[in-house]
């Protein structure tokens, strides 16, 4: 595509390139109402080095097409080799962290025709991927009620997908990871505990799972957590990890947990914690992991609520001490294991004008919305989200005027807001790159996370349900409504 531009001398004009979704992930049985923006800085930093080498250049320039003549021209390899190819790029997008929905651009990418045109497929890789696992991480996060949640996922990964997975949940609301090489990237502890071979090691040699125990507790007298259902949870494992404990504790340390991997984890956490108490550890940590998600956090605490009782134990108590292991279906986002995020032209310069450019298509969700574009969020007088605003550059939005909202493809589902119903008015797309200059380096996991928190506080709890949630309204002014009905027609004529 680049060198049928070059070729045609279009290569250089300018044009605009927005990256949205058009739904939420589907995980079958349930679904999202949200997703949370990430990946934006992975992808930045990939655009830095994102040079051809001279070994890239020879490389397309040895290939050839059909009839075996060469594929690409000498004057476009020159012009694609000779200059850093996307020094003249600008980049706005919604802040990494921010909560993003359906229809609204996401990323927008201006410059040179074909160099926009190049990032295409980077962009969607690196971005796609992390918004999709913040997204699951921040339903998990949600489902188990804030509780300390570690992604494991790692294993279960696609190869280096595990890494920038990592990095995505904790966006989204993991507070750590497993992954020790995510981890020191992110400036994190890595946080996780052994595995049944450790135990399987010690019972094979002749010797116990409390040998086994001791000998770690002895490797981690400070950091000790023991996965206990190697052999029988409540009647070894458990008692076992008891008598490690004792003696942690009369050597001056402190226990940190138990993991429950198999089995009932609701009723064994609910027993588990019942022969601690009686041992004098209240507060050891209980850490489940197998298979969770949203929707089975949400059973295993409804079990413990019904359950706790009958053991005389006190609910909340019990409740603050777990911990979530969550990784297959977290780093996988099983159910819905892409994000259907797409990169379409929107406009290109013609003279000293910008063009709207649309893609017809049978199904009117999945007709873009045309033109060069700003983003806001509007807030009610609650400060609660109640709708993103798509308008024309010249528009002026604020919360002092009545506002028009049009559904992106319903003609008839429209609203309007007066000055009553809006109390903020936040403009959502920010600069990150300025014809090839970053203009703001520097932002952390932290800031990411704050952001994702903030935005989760200020979201109508129907929208965040895990079952069923509530449609966010994502509209356009009465101007973008306009121009895409005129494109419409005009393209059918």
């Amino acid at each position: 595509m680049a060198q049928a531009y070059f070729n045609q001398g279009l290569h250089e004009k300018p044009a605009r390139f927005e990256h949205f979704f058009r739904e939420n992930p589907n995980y079958g049985d349930h679904r999202a109402g949200y997703c949370v923006n990430a990946g934006l800085n992975t992808f930045l930093d990939w655009l830095k080095g994102a040079e051809p080498t001279t070994d890239d250049i020879n490389y397309l320039r040895d290939l050839s097409g059909s009839s075996g003549s060469r594929l690409f021209g000498t004057e476009f390899l020159d012009w694609l080799s000779n200059r850093d190819p996307f020094s003249e790029l600008t980049v706005r997008a919604v802040p990494e962290g921010r909560i993003v929905h359906p229809n609204e651009p996401v990323t927008v990418v201006e410059g040179p025709l074909a160099l926009a045109q190049l990032v295409e497929t980077p962009l969607l890789n690196h971005i796609n991927y992390q918004i999709l696992i913040a997204t699951r991480a921040a339903r998990i996060a949600a489902a188990g009620e804030g509780k300390l949640l570690l992604e494991f996922g790692m294993r279960r990964a696609h190869e280096k997908g595990g890494n920038s997975g990592a990095r995505a949940a904790m966006i989204g609301g993991a507070d750590f990871s497993s992954n020790t090489a995510a981890s020191r990237m992110l400036g994190y502890p890595p946080k996780g505990t052994h595995a049944h071979s450790f135990v399987q090691a010690y019972l094979a040699l002749g010797k116990s799972e409390l040998e086994a125990f001791q000998a770690f507790a002895r490797a981690y007298p400070d950091d000790c957590i023991l996965l206990v259902d190697t052999v029988d949870t409540l009647h070894s494992g458990v008692p076992n990890a008891i008598e490690v404990f004792k003696e942690l504790r009369a050597e001056g340390h402190e226990p940190v947990g138990i993991r429950l991997d198999s089995g009932d984890l609701a009723h064994l956490a609910v027993r588990s914690a019942k022969l601690l108490n009686e041992a004098g550890f209240p507060e050891v940590s209980i850490v489940l992991s197998n298979q969770l998600d949203e929707l089975v956090l949400r059973q295993i605490l409804e079990q413990i609520r019904s359950e706790a009782p009958d053991y005389g134990l006190e609910l909340e108590a019990l409740i603050e001490r777990l911990v979530y292991g969550v990784g297959t279906r977290l780093i996988t986002s099983a159910g819905d294991s892409s994000l259907g995020g797409v990169y379409k032209l929107v406009a290109i310069k013609k003279g000293r004008d910008w063009k709207p450019v649309l893609k017809l298509s049978e199904t009117p969700e999945k007709v873009p919305i045309p033109g060069r574009k700003n983003l806001y969020r509007l807030y009610d007088y609650r400060g609660r989200a109640t709708a993103d605003l798509l308008t024309a550059p010249e528009e002026e939005v604020h919360e002092q005027r009545s506002l028009f909202l049009q559904h992106p493809y319903r003609e008839q589902s429209w609203r309007e807001l007066s000055p009553e119903d809006i109390g903020e008015v936040e403009p959502l797309l920010a600069t990150y790159l300025c014809e090839g200059k970053l203009l703001r380096e520097g932002e952390t996991m932290e800031k990411f996370r704050e952001r994702c928190q903030n935005d989760l506080q200020r979201l109508a709890p129907g929208v965040k349900r895990v079952l069923n949630p509530h449609y966010y309204h994502v509209s356009l002014s009465s101007k973008i409504w306009e121009l895409k009905q005129d494109l419409v027609q005009g393209y059918g004529n």
